[in-house]
Order: C-alpha cells, then structure tokens, then sequence
C-alpha cells in the first residue's frame, strides 16, 4: 500500500508538471493513464467514484 500510494504521489507530481508547462503528446498521455491505474488501486477510488457519481446525478438528463 505504501508503495502504490507514494508511486501515485510521484506520478501525480509528473503530470501535474507536465500539464503546466503544456507538453502534451505521447509521453502526457502514458503518465495520465499510468496516474489513473495507480490510482484506482488506492484508498481513494471509492471516493473518487462516488463523487463522480455524485456530479452525473446532479447534472440534468437532456
């Protein structure tokens, strides 16, 4: 667990660089994809799947 939630922290960090300096391309979207798999093997993907659930219910059917 610790491993995973510090390899979150890292790539999280190296994404977020990247998106800042708007260096988009192949290499963005490896880390992006890496970010939500390490991710979603945390603690935080219950949270994160409730909140998203949560903003789909609140916006209306069209």
């Amino acid at each position: 667990m610790a491993i995973t939630v510090s390899l979150v922290a890292l790539v999280g960090l190296v994404l977020f660089f990247l998106l800042r300096s708007k260096t988009l391309g192949y290499g963005s979207a490896f880390i992006a994809a890496m970010f939500g798999f390490f991710l979603a093997s945390t603690g935080a993907a219950g949270p994160i799947n409730q909140l998203a659930d949560a903003v789909l219910d609140a916006i209306p059917n069209l």
